[in-house]
């Protein structure tokens, strides 16, 4: 019963970012245009994860719960889904403003508990009904802050959308230490949908550039192996999916990053990746080895098949354009 439920919870989690049913089964492809973007001074002016330093001493969890308790109940699902995939030039940034505005309260505990020290979470049991309202309930936060995101870099407000993306990876990071399965499912997801977000903001024209930021990211990004030790085999390699899944995403937009980084300094795409030298080139974490890369005229390709024995929605393809203004 366990099984086929965390079973039913995984269906669920890897299906919140896929834009269509169709994109949840399948290799997902994706069109980015690259403005040439020097590496920012000091390198590590952007983190995606808090400093040490900035942490204050205290326990995250109830901020995290009163997080969840402060949540409006006029949830509009429909209306904000449609915006996570609008066109950031055509989305409704004064309507988009009024829901975050609804949210502000929910928003505000999140960056608290972005800068507590620790993340001690009850080791109490919880049942499958509390689990499923704490499913929906970080569902919704999931989608606030992917939005809130969004409007922030439509809006150029790039050190606020990068603040965001910390929010929303500290938190992502710190669900993998719960009492349960689930809730380290909810983080891989959370930082999985924030990627995407990540694929907006490396696209516009005066973005900085976020490879060091990226770099500085732990391996894997939202650790379940432990959790996943006492599971049944089927469960933990489904798992593992997930996590490799992710990783690989965030050494994809590193590569990406780096290869801004190249045109930047040469006023073209790469013809390989080997040809930067400048940073190094993660491999990808999923087969433990290199991306799939090659140029052809403008354009380029980035991609990373199925992990061996998975299906095609574990493949990824990255279409590449440079634009130089």
């Amino acid at each position: 019963m366990k099984c086929t439920f965390v079973s039913i919870i995984i269906l669920l989690l890897a299906g919140i970012s896929a834009s269509t049913q169709q994109e949840a089964e399948q290799a997902r492809i994706v069109e980015l245009t690259l403005h040439p973007v020097e590496a920012p001074e000091p390198a590590q002016r952007y983190q995606l994860l808090p400093k040490a330093e900035q942490l204050r001493d205290a326990n995250a969890v109830p901020l995290y719960e009163k997080a969840t308790q402060s949540l409006p109940k006029n949830f509009r699902r429909d209306q904000i889904s449609q915006w996570l995939n609008t066109p950031l030039d055509k989305l409704p940034s004064q309507e988009v403003q009024l829901i975050l505005q609804q949210h502000e309260p929910t928003l505000q505990l999140l960056e608290q508990a972005d800068k507590c020290k620790y993340c001690n979470w009850p080791d109490s049991e919880v049942d499958e009904d509390q689990l499923m309202e704490d499913l929906s309930k970080y569902r919704q936060i999931i989608f606030i802050l992917a939005l809130q995101a969004r409007l922030q870099i439509a809006q150029g407000q790039y050190a606020k959308a990068i603040d965001t993306l910390q929010t929303s990876f500290t938190m992502a990071k710190r669900l993998a230490t719960a009492p349960t399965l689930i809730q380290g499912l909810i983080g891989v997801s959370t930082a999985a949908f924030m990627c995407r977000q990540l694929e907006q903001f490396i696209q516009r024209t005066d973005a900085p550039n976020l490879y060091w930021a990226l770099q500085n990211l732990p391996r894997p990004l939202v650790d379940l192996t432990e959790i996943i030790e006492l599971e049944m085999p089927d469960i933990r390699r489904k798992v593992r999916l997930q996590m490799d899944r992710l990783d690989r995403h965030v050494a994809a937009l590193q590569c990406i990053e780096a290869i801004r980084l190249y045109a930047a300094n040469n006023g073209e795409l790469p013809n390989e990746l080997s040809n930067i030298t400048d940073v190094a080139i993660p491999d990808d974490p999923a087969i433990e080895k290199p991306f799939m890369y090659h140029r052809t005229g403008s354009k380029a390709i980035l991609e990373a098949p199925a992990p061996e024995g998975a299906t095609a929605k574990y493949a990824m393809r990255y279409e590449l354009k440079l634009k130089n203004e």
